[in-house]
């Protein structure tokens, strides 16, 4: 039996007709990197005849020599060192349209010849760059969305971006519309989407007539939602991006009219110009956020530029909240005590505890730098249980190394949040049975605008504390809502007057005090007394206010006369004597 028949090699010519007939536009390369044969789909790729190509340096015809990275590896495979090279590149038809191609170099086998193929990738490019687009614009205004602003923000921020003859300084303003959210809450979608359109038109507008439009190297981009940007490359300074605010803001607050809806809203503006070189696009991002917050708290609809200064108190304020609650157990605290004095005798009834926080970066740090952060963050619960356990302490120790002498009371600031957050009353009640000092010698001082309209809990509070033989007194009486019909139904046992009046008192200039101020502090004094309470002054600073106040009928006064807050041994040398004017003001 006979075997079948081999099948015959493919002729050359076989090869060559495929060569000729492929779609595909191709050549073939010898090892110096000429063309020994070009198939016709190559010479109409590129307009001319194939015999034209024969003996032309490949590299010339796709562009190899562009890339100095690319021309080596296409010299690697002319060498046979590296099997295939692939790349994209931009070519000219001789007519003048460009075509975008994707290039393929690879060895013949059994040859020493390299095969050339030439793909035409321009339909593909044109499909990848709509769809770039999309993917990169906001598909309600038309604009570079978020991806596209951080991409051209990135690249503005390298140093290549500036180095060639810009200022090096990047500016932004950032943006969102005060009063959207009752647009589409009230009118629905459609109509807000109608509004962020109109304004994205008149934000390019603002642009380009202020020589920023996008085709200049500048960015309108809608951030998501209703916000903003406008990004100014090589910014000439701050006045240049406040003139930008200014008319963005006046075009914003122009009406909008959306098929027969006319609408009005503002816009505030957070804005931002610094050095390019040193500058991350998130640090830029926050600096904007920080701004545009800015300008939004102090009343909307209107710009605001960063301000370094106010910056820096945010991020010490920052600072302080993260590190308050730790500090507490760190022991970075401390009590100091100012003296309550009778304005009859002189002496010192009472004192009053203020908190001190010794911080090791910031320093010294008077309550109003904290005590605001410690009731945002729910932390005024654990300081103000430890200063109300250290003033009833010392309270105790100076009534036990005084034996002698009447005991002095401590008053102590209560937090409204301290009387919702936590067991206030279970609080005093142990810390009084665990220092041993009586509940007539602790005052609890409560601000007039905590003490309003309380009820439930917090009036059940306060009674029981007072039931407890506790005082309650109310801090900075008359700065606040001034209704005396609550003094009748709380039990409070001291009011505290706000220095505003008593500073009333003062001569200036060898001019009378106020006698409206005198008149108003009389007439209180006479109704606290009638109602059975007792009557602090703050503030009081000279003899002569000290003279009027207990010419009026006022029980004891607080200030720098007498002293300023001290430590608790500078206290114990005061009890049983007059402090003196002057005394401990330096």
């Amino acid at each position: 039996m006979s075997s079948a028949p081999e099948r015959a090699e493919p002729e050359p010519r076989d090869y060559r007709a495929a060569f000729n007939a492929a779609h595909l536009a191709m050549a073939v390369v010898d090892r110096g990197g000429q063309v020994v044969a070009a198939n016709p789909a190559l010479a109409s790729l590129l307009g001319a005849e194939p015999h034209a190509l024969v003996r032309r340096r490949a590299a010339d015809l796709v562009d190899l020599g562009a890339e100095a990275r690319t021309w080596q590896a296409y010299q690697e495979v002319l060498r046979g060192r590296q099997a295939r090279l692939r790349c994209t590149r931009r070519l000219k038809h001789p007519d003048g349209h460009s075509l975008w191609t994707e290039v393929t170099l690879g060895p013949v086998p059994g040859t020493r010849d390299v095969l050339l193929s030439v793909a035409d990738i321009s339909d593909r490019r044109d499909l990848q760059a709509r769809l770039r687009h999309l993917q990169m614009h906001d598909p309600v205004t038309r604009l570079p969305n978020r991806a596209l602003f951080f991409e051209r923000l990135s690249a503005a921020l390298e140093s290549s971006s500036y180095e060639h003859g810009g200022t090096g300084r990047i500016g932004l303003c950032y943006l969102d519309l005060d009063g959207f959210k009752a647009v589409n809450d009230t009118l629905g979608h459609r109509v807000g989407d109608r509004l962020l359109t109109a304004v994205a038109a008149r934000l390019t507008r603002c642009a380009d007539q202020s020589g920023y439009g996008r085709t200049g190297g500048h960015l309108v981009a809608r951030l998501g939602g209703d916000e903003f940007a406008l990004l100014v490359e090589d910014s000439t300074g701050t006045e240049q991006l406040a003139d930008l605010a200014r008319s963005v803001l006046a075009a914003i607050q122009e009406p909008f009219d959306l098929a027969g809806q006319r609408l009005s809203v503002s816009a505030s503006i957070g804005v931002v110009e610094r050095a390019a070189e040193g500058t991350s696009a998130t640090g830029l991002m926050q600096a904007a956020d920080t701004t545009l917050y800015w300008a939004k708290a102090d009343g909307k609809a209107r710009w605001t530029l960063f301000d370094p200064e106010r910056n820096a108190h945010r991020m010490t304020r920052q600072a302080l909240s993260s590190t308050l609650r730790p500090a507490v157990e760190r022991g970075e605290f401390a009590v100091e005590y100012q003296p309550l004095v009778d304005l009859e005798s002189g002496t010192v009834r009472g004192v009053e505890a203020l908190v001190r926080w010794n911080h090791p970066q910031f320093g010294n740090l008077t309550p109003n730098r904290f005590i605001g952060i410690a009731e945002e963050d729910g932390s005024i619960v654990q300081l103000g249980r430890w200063v109300l356990r250290t003033a009833c302490r010392q309270a105790r120790r100076w009534q036990i190394e005084h034996p002698g002498d009447s005991p002095v009371f401590v008053s102590v600031n209560v937090a409204v949040r301290q009387v919702w957050d936590s067991d206030l009353v279970g609080d005093v009640a142990g810390i009084l049975a665990e220092t041993g000092l009586a509940p007539q010698l602790l005052q609890l001082e409560l601000t007039e605008s905590a003490v309003m309209g309380s009820a439930g809990r917090p009036l059940q509070a306060l009674q029981a504390l007072s039931d407890m033989g506790v005082r309650i007194a109310i801090d900075d009486f008359g700065t606040g809502y001034s209704n005396l019909a609550y003094l009748s139904r709380l039990p409070v046992s001291v009011l505290k007057l706000d220095g505003s009046f008593v500073r009333g008192f003062r001569y200036d200039d060898g001019t009378h005090p106020n006698p409206a101020d005198e008149t108003i502090v009389e007439a209180l004094v006479q109704l606290a007394h009638r109602l059975g309470l007792t009557v602090t002054a703050e503030c009081v600073e000279t003899a002569g206010q000290a003279a009027r106040l207990r010419r009026v009928g006022c029980d004891t006064g607080q200030g720098w006369l007498y002293s300023r807050a001290v430590a608790p041994e500078r206290i114990a040398e005061m009890i049983g004597t007059r402090p003196g004017a002057g005394r401990d003001r330096s």
